[in-house]
């Protein structure tokens, strides 16, 4: 359905390049500035003294980031039908809250690596982190504070941001997406929001962060299927220290949209697609989730029939050695 609007659009000069669905993802980012607001000052005051942190402090601002650009996923203008799904309120004050929703938390595996990265790396290599973006608006903004933070904290030295090459389910984030919102957070009156856009402006001029489009995201194939569909993509990420897929979307395409045992191994659903070490990062808003404790699945069930489907639930699912 979304190639054949694109396919409308592009042979209707003037407005070839039109997005049908910018307007819902623009009132998405504007409902949402009182929340922008606290992340982009959390992130300024915390720039001022992230050098001074010790590993302990650092680690629980990684996770708080971490946590920031999980909930986040839950403004998804698809789940909604299109009805914007905005951020009112500050995100950071809910955390603690929001904790016991996350049913699997692997956090640590990815603070292990990238601290070891770290710890490890010579003064010239690079520490790279893909992330694989989901919705564009208020998410994509707490993946460029996750991002930023990286950078900031040296856990990763550069960048690699993956987006549509279309307009697609309804919110997901394009070229133009990413371009705007620095731009607006740029010309903000607010004082750490626009620090926000200029830095993060300065870090694509630098070319600390690159964003990349492939066909590839837009086409029906699960994961698995990449070495032989795109491999040119594939050994992009095979580079990548670390691959974040945020959003449902990326989850079932990871796991192949199938009905899984609740307790299947991450790895053994990924069916083989295992380029570099990777993190699910998402709400759940689709029948399917691998990697549960026994009984788990089943429990909840009991007490929240829909827990698969309402955003409520999230998770940091790694597969990869440490």
């Amino acid at each position: 359905m979304y190639r054949r609007i694109h396919e409308a659009i592009i042979q209707s000069p003037p407005i070839d390049d039109f997005d049908i669905f910018k307007e819902l993802k623009d009132q998405n980012f504007f409902e949402s500035q009182e929340s922008i607001i606290a992340l982009c000052t959390h992130l300024q005051e915390l720039m001022k003294t992230i050098e001074e942190l010790d590993e302990n402090q650092l680690k629980n601002e990684f996770f708080k980031v971490l946590q920031i650009s999980l909930w986040g996923n839950k403004c998804d203008l698809s789940l909604s039908g299109g009805k914007t799904i905005s951020q009112k309120t500050n995100l950071i004050n809910s955390l603690e809250d929001l904790k016991p929703f996350i049913l699997v938390n692997d956090m640590e595996h990815l603070w292990s690596l990238l601290s070891n990265c770290k710890k490890k790396r010579e003064k010239a290599s690079i520490t790279r982190v893909d992330i694989v973006l989901d919705n564009s608006g208020f998410e994509l903004v707490t993946d460029l504070v996750l991002a930023d933070f990286l950078l900031s904290s040296k856990l990763a030295t550069e960048i690699h941001f993956y987006g549509k090459t279309i307009p697609w389910f309804v919110s997901d984030t394009t070229l133009h997406d990413s371009n705007w919102i620095i731009e607006q957070l740029k010309h903000s009156n607010h004082k750490w929001v626009s620090k926000c856009g200029v830095d993060w402006e300065n870090h694509i001029k630098m070319g600390r962060w690159v964003y990349l489009d492939h066909i590839f995201w837009t086409l029906p194939h699960e994961f698995s299927a990449m070495p032989q569909v795109a491999p040119d993509l594939y050994a992009t990420l095979q580079k990548a220290h670390l691959i974040l897929f945020k959003g449902d979307l990326n989850y079932r395409k990871l796991t192949g949209d199938r009905r899984w045992e609740f307790t299947v191994p991450f790895h053994e659903a990924l069916n083989g697609f295992h380029p570099a070490p990777l993190c699910s990062i998402r709400t759940l808003k689709a029948e399917v989730q691998v990697g549960l404790q026994p009984g788990q699945g089943e429990q909840l069930t009991a007490s929240v029939p829909n827990w698969l489907t309402i955003g409520k639930y999230g998770i940091f699912q790694f597969d990869g050695p440490l």
